[in-house]
């Protein structure tokens, strides 16, 4: 048996070590963005999040047809199903990575044969030989730069899961603000509708008056030009109801026109209670995907970066062979046709043209980078859930308002109709009034869908609820 092996005695200075050793990661997260300690625009009473309840938001809106449209979405949305295929593929790529720490082995089979022919005393021989053998080869990960590849690509990894979180949460918003969309259309509808019943009215009532002789033909198209301009607002208002139904379609996977019977029956806009529960800005940011993704990302290139600067280390390559060999074919598994080598080479690099210096830079400016899309997320997630909750307290004061507005507006377009029929008033009171009416209940119906929305940004910005913890 043949046996050749190194032996290696390693001193490595600790300064080496210790030049890669500093903040990590996380505290390089932490240190980014100073987190205030409660919101600007959050109330004076703060109430903790609750993730179990987040994760069902919509369901606050009581609308049975919208839980079944977010339910659909989330189980048949191509953005999603796309989304978690990706984590197959990331998976797959740490698996990868995993099989480099470990020793590798082949397996080989040979056989070979020769005739040689002797013109002198004219014979012929004939030789034979055979051979079959495991050969394994490893690169032992000394100083751990094949383990801080592998850290990365589990980072990777997990930023991946965290973008199907993503995902799942802004699809949701989108169906949430696609059907609010879609009733508040329909509701624009049913307002204009009605206002026409009472425009049409005027319109009689002036016609009548015209054929009577107590009216004139400019009070009768006065009131036919009102009429006809309450009605030019409908096809705008069908299309946007087509379009809202063709984009739930979509964003549920399928194809147009598939959900209409479901959507068919009318609904009024969602309204959602506004005491919802926002924590402190620190819980808002653990909930959110795009910034533990934004995390993932850093800690992914915080690894290649110790990765690269263990570049500069020893490394040590194993190579061995175990295996038999004979001249005949019945001999091959004789205990004397048994061979083995191992066989290890350290390797330092010494000149490689300042290829590993400049590779250390790269990755160290990408793990500065991450860091400062880190910031830039945080700063973001807190921006949005401000705005949101700016949002929800201005539209509902906003929708109050207007509510008694038109409370008002529907009082005078009655009194208006009465003095203008007892000839009190001039039509053109009561056009007004009709106008006017118009105008504040489209601005209800508006502000309602507004302070639905503004709910949903919230929930939103709030992380939506998914959570890999």
């Amino acid at each position: 048996m043949i046996f050749n092996s190194t032996r290696i005695l390693l001193a490595v200075p600790l300064l080496i070590l210790a030049s890669c050793v500093g903040k990590g990661p996380h505290e390089l997260a932490e240190d980014a963005v100073p987190v205030p300690g409660k919101w600007q625009q959050g109330s004076s009473t703060v109430r903790p999040l609750d993730p179990a309840a987040l994760a069902a938001w919509w369901r606050r809106f009581h609308d049975p047809v919208l839980d079944g449209l977010i339910s659909d979405a989330l189980r048949s949305s191509p953005t999603v199903r796309s989304a978690l295929e990706k984590i197959t593929e990331y998976r797959a790529r740490r698996g990868g990575e995993v099989s480099n720490l470990l020793p590798s082995l082949y397996a080989n089979q040979s056989g070979r044969g020769a005739r040689t022919q002797s013109r002198t005393i004219g014979t012929t021989f004939t030789t034979e030989s055979y051979k079959a053998s495991f050969d394994m080869s490893w690169q032992v990960d000394l100083f751990g730069k094949q383990y801080q590849t592998l850290k990365a690509a589990t980072a990777d990894l997990n930023q991946i899961a965290e973008n199907f979180y993503g995902s799942q949460v802004s699809l949701v918003s989108d169906v949430a603000s696609a059907y609010v969309a879609l009733r508040s259309a329909e509701w624009q509808l049913a307002v204009v509708r009605r206002s026409l019943g009472t425009r049409g009215d005027t319109v009689r009532l002036t016609q009548w008056r015209e054929q009577a002789g107590t009216g004139d033909a400019l009070d009768t198209q006065r009131s036919i030009s009102t009429l006809e301009q309450a009605r030019a607002s409908i096809p705008a208002l069908q299309l946007s109801v087509v379009q809202n139904q063709n984009q739930l379609a979509l964003l549920s996977g399928r194809t147009p026109g598939a959900l209409d019977s479901r959507l068919a029956a009318p609904h009024r806009v969602p309204e959602m209670m506004t005491d919802m529960a926002t924590g402190v800005p620190a819980e808002a940011l653990r909930q959110r995907p795009d910034v533990r993704a934004a995390e993932h990302v850093l800690e992914a290139a915080f690894a290649r970066t110790q990765s690269a600067r263990r570049a500069r280390l020893p490394s040590l390559n194993l190579t061995g062979s175990i295996g038999i060999e004979a001249l005949k074919q019945g001999h091959i598994f004789s205990p004397e046709s048994a061979i083995a080598s191992l066989l290890g080479g350290l390797a330092t690099p010494v000149i490689d043209a300042g290829r590993i210096r400049q590779n250390i830079r790269a990755v160290s400016s990408r793990e500065r980078q991450a860091l400062i899309a880190y910031e830039a997320t945080v700063l973001n997630a807190l921006a949005e859930v401000e705005n949101a909750l700016a949002a929800v307290r201005r539209y509902a004061e906003q929708h109050r308002i207007v509510e008694t507005a038109s409370a008002a507006a529907r009082e005078a377009v009655k009194l208006a109709a009465w003095q203008y029929e007892a000839g009190q008033v001039d039509l053109l009171v009561s056009l007004d009034a009709q106008r006017t009416l118009l105008t504040l209940e489209q601005q209800e119906v508006t502000t309602t869908a507004q302070s639905a929305n503004a709910c949903i940004q919230l929930y939103k910005a709030l992380g939506g609820g998914w959570s890999s913890h």
